[in-house]
């Protein structure tokens, strides 16, 4: 199986590295690496468009078949390596391992989920995995947990531009208390700007805040991670609200403003027509 590796905290981080590894472990397997050359947290699917993306060859030991770090986002790396690096498509797209969890609304951020998502919309099948702390220890129990579950992916057909979103207790095998199927959670920031001098006077704000965990219903990837249990969380680009579509169309109001508007259209066309 051919498995294209990236992740959003950069080349060089332990998580990576640990994955890349693990998986090239398995026979069979033939294991590729691209990823930033440096953190790039938080960048969500952003693309770099208005400057040149820059490649180089990084060594990351024998069982690998190649890596190489990029000067762009996760998002970027992977679409990069599939219509430049890589000859021929991926079997399976694996991000991470983040230092760090990515639950809830976190994915709408997370450079790591982004990775994957840009792998689904290829039509790549993709898991993002993190990790359920900021400063974790158990990335191989992460790492292990990625080789089992990226050999049960050809026998489930994941819906077309949906990835797993996988997030793994910072704890010992022996410790996790099993595996839920979950759905995404809130997870919200309390966020705040941090108020700063530079050395000569100049003010400067930084990010400053935590993370808002009340309210999350049973069953979501907050509560699993709590239980000491492994999330996994099927998620699609598509955020359509298929309930607010319904009560749109019953919205009488918008029915008016529509009808009003395609009066003030038709004027302006007249008007334009008649210069």
């Amino acid at each position: 199986m051919k498995i294209l590796v990236s992740n959003d905290d950069g080349i060089h981080a332990r998580g990576i590295r640990v994955l890349a590894r693990r998986l090239a472990e398995d026979p069979g397997n033939e294991v590729y690496v691209v990823a930033p050359d440096r953190e790039r947290s938080a960048t969500g699917h952003s693309l770099t468009l208005n400057e040149p993306l820059r490649v180089g060859h990084v060594p990351m030991g024998e069982n690998i078949a190649g890596a190489w770090a990029t000067t762009g986002t996760p998002s970027d790396c992977v679409k990069f390596a599939v219509c430049a690096l890589l000859d021929g498509m991926p079997d399976l797209l694996v991000s991470g391992i983040n230092a760090g969890p990515n639950l809830g609304g976190d994915v709408l951020y997370s450079g790591t989920v982004s990775a994957a998502m840009e792998g689904a919309l290829l039509s790549i099948p993709s898991i993002a995995m993190s990790m359920g702390e900021r400063s974790p220890k158990y990335y191989e129990v992460a790492a292990e947990f990625a080789s089992q579950l990226s050999k049960l992916m050809s026998t489930f057909h994941l819906p077309r531009r949906t990835l797993l979103n996988v997030n793994v207790p910072n704890l010992p095998s022996d410790e996790i208390a099993g595996v839920a199927i979950t759905e995404l959670g809130v997870r919200l920031y309390n966020d705040t700007f941090e108020k700063r001098l530079d050395p000569r006077g100049k003010a400067y704000y930084w990010l400053t805040g935590h993370v808002v965990e009340e309210g999350e219903v049973e069953g979501s990837d907050v509560c699993a991670l709590r239980k000491k249990q492994i999330s996994i969380t099927p998620v699609t680009f598509n955020m359509t609200d298929r309930h607010s579509l319904t009560r749109l169309g019953q919205w009488q109001e918008l029915d008016t403003l529509s009808g009003s508007w395609q009066h003030l259209a038709s004027s302006n066309v007249r008007a334009e027509s008649s210069q």
